[in-house]
């Protein structure tokens, strides 16, 4: 319905029915509609928020993708099951049975080589563990039921890697209507930092970081904790027009990283954040766990936000940073500039330099500082 009157020239408002369950009086459609239609015609009724229609499109495409990325999980356990009753110990030799290795020596066991030495060949020179210590974790007992299973789970994986496969083509070519906002000849895409050249994991055939600078006009990807993958997820769910939110405290509360205070009186009674499924909120939250150990000035202020509050509101609050970085590169265009840890700790030292000497002012002192 709201996109055939969309289509039609309508300026249609999505209301979230949370906004409207407190409702006084009978509760029945009939008496709900005019009602609901009184608070429209005074302008009470706040729509909630809906990227453009291309991006819509692109969004589906996005959550089809990410769902398809999840399935294979369950069969990548079975798999696991599998080697173990044949007592084929591959967790002590490889962290990832699905990488180059495991996966080269798991189809050769399907296919029904069974000795571990020759098995052991399939190596790849990046691998930490030698030939013999691969050799020795793949002598184990190859019964026929869980070679069957594996053989069966394999393909299942397969499947579904081709289906995302197919389903990359398809949004390679949506991002060909997608009006482009700089020229790559022009203004070419920036240099990839030294930290970030390993492809992400997942990552689609095609250059998508190419096909995002092109759509922004910056490169998201320089940012802390956020590659080309999880930069899709977000412009998919949040869109390309940050002016439904005027500043970036909006942007953050609308995310649910802000926190939502319980004020009486005067005095703030709680205060966290709320709950929330938006799956731009689950993006920043993963940007900001991988860049708990990073050599940055996130990377430190998520170090001493754990050392002060905890794990949690430690992510919270610098997802609730990247958020805000994300939107003011969105709105102004302006690139990312990255700093330092060494860069933060100074920063916040001159900030405490600064507060005591402020507190010291106020109570008729002044700070002197030592002497060499």
């Amino acid at each position: 319905m709201y996109e055939r009157l969309e289509s039609r020239g309508f300026q249609v408002c999505w209301v979230n029915a949370r906004h409207l369950k407190n409702v006084p009086g009978q509760k029945t459609d009939v008496l709900d509609c005019p009602w609901i239609q009184h608070w429209h015609t005074f302008g009470l009724l706040r729509a909630s928020f809906r990227p453009a229609q291309d991006l819509c499109a692109l969004r589906a495409y996005v959550r089809h993708r990410d769902n398809l990325m999840r399935y294979p999980s369950a069969h990548l356990q079975h798999m696991q099951k599998a080697l173990a009753q044949m007592t084929v110990q591959f967790t002590l030799v490889l962290s990832d049975i699905t990488g180059e290795t495991g996966l080269q020596i798991i189809r050769a066991i399907v296919a029904g080589e069974r000795d571990p030495h020759q098995l052991a060949q399939f190596r790849d020179v990046r691998c930490a563990k030698s030939e013999a210590e691969i050799a020795q974790a793949l002598t184990g007992n190859y019964r026929e039921e869980p070679v069957f299973e594996l053989k069966q789970s394999l393909a299942l994986s397969d499947f579904y890697t081709q289906q995302i496969q197919a389903g990359d083509a398809e949004l390679e070519c949506k991002y060909t209507p997608l009006k482009p906002v700089v020229d790559l000849v022009a203004q070419p895409l920036p240099e990839t930092p030294k930290s970030k050249r390993r492809k992400p994991q997942n990552a689609p055939a095609y250059d998508l970081r190419a096909s995002l600078y092109q759509m922004t006009g910056v490169d998201l990807t320089a940012v802390d904790g956020l590659d080309s993958v999880r930069v899709q997820d977000l412009l998919s769910e949040i869109g390309l027009d940050m002016s439904p939110w005027p500043t970036d405290k909006h942007f953050t509360s609308w995310l649910r990283l802000a926190p939502h205070n319980d004020i009486s009186g005067g005095k703030i009674l709680r205060s966290r954040t709320g709950k929330t499924t938006n799956r731009a909120t689950l993006a920043f939250r993963w940007a900001a766990q991988s860049v708990s150990r990073t050599d940055t000035a996130l990377g430190a202020f998520f170090r001493r936000m754990r050392a002060k509050h905890g794990p949690p509101k430690a992510i919270v609050a610098t997802a609730c940073q990247i958020a805000r970085s994300v939107y003011h590169m969105l709105q102004d265009k302006r690139p990312y500039v990255d700093h330092r840890a060494d860069y933060y700790e100074q920063k916040y030292q001159d900030q405490a330099l600064k507060k005591l000497k402020r507190q010291a002012a106020k109570l008729g002192m002044k700070i002197i500082p030592a002497t060499a």
